[in-house]
């Protein structure tokens, strides 16, 4: 999934000149939490909820007016990211520099911009929880030939597999859950413990006493 994927599109911008008052009720009014900043149609900056918040808050050492200009306040070249980029890469650029939202930038135009709840949104059809599936989560060992050997399991049963994700677990396992075209994961779980799989969810019930 690239970024062009999950982006917003046309985006919603103000010019440097525009006042923090009018900013905020653009945010308000439009439910959003940032506006990339146009002068000449080149992007400026970038100015958020919080940017306004703090900078009109009466606990500022020198708060600004309602009337003051967003140029004051915008953050200056702001992180940009491209429409081809991996949505994972810019996920890790918006948690390494702790921040909320990147302008997409087709060359020198703004194309569009993401936030941290489109990056959810992405991790929601990527993992299949937005469709009605099941979900299986697995212990392998970590070397070659176990994924595949899982997914043949899961394809000599007639099990259709919705996403798959897999992320080390130390230095001889890896972790992978899966999302699967059934609701019956238990009466699969007991399967692939049959099969020798190690199945960390659903947990396996005690038998009763």
């Amino acid at each position: 999934m690239l970024v062009r994927d999950i982006m917003r599109s046309p985006v919603i911008t103000i010019s440097p000149g525009t006042t923090l008052q009018d900013a905020y009720r653009i945010m308000q009014e439009k439910g959003i939490r940032h506006l990339p900043v146009l002068e000449q149609d080149q992007l400026a900056g970038i100015v958020t909820d919080r940017d306004l918040r703090l900078a009109t808050s009466a606990l500022s050492a020198s708060p600004f007016p309602p009337g003051g200009r967003v140029s004051e306040v915008m953050c200056r070249a702001p992180l940009t990211a491209d429409p081809m980029d991996p949505v994972e890469d810019a996920a890790r650029t918006m948690r390494e520099q702790k921040i909320g939202c990147l302008p997409v930038m087709d060359d020198a135009r703004l194309a569009g911009i993401i936030t941290g709840i489109d990056l959810l949104d992405a991790l929601m059809r990527m993992t299949g929880v937005d469709k009605p599936s099941g979900r299986l989560e697995v212990r392998l060992p970590d070397y070659p030939g176990e994924l595949a050997r899982l997914t043949a399991f899961m394809s000599h049963r007639g099990l259709n597999v919705h996403s798959i994700l897999t992320y080390p677990e130390g230095p001889g396992s890896v972790r992978a859950v899966l999302r699967i075209g059934s609701i019956e994961v238990r009466m699969i779980a007991q399967d692939l413990r049959r099969s020798e799989f190690e199945v960390l969810w659903p947990p396996e019930k005690p038998c009763p006493r």
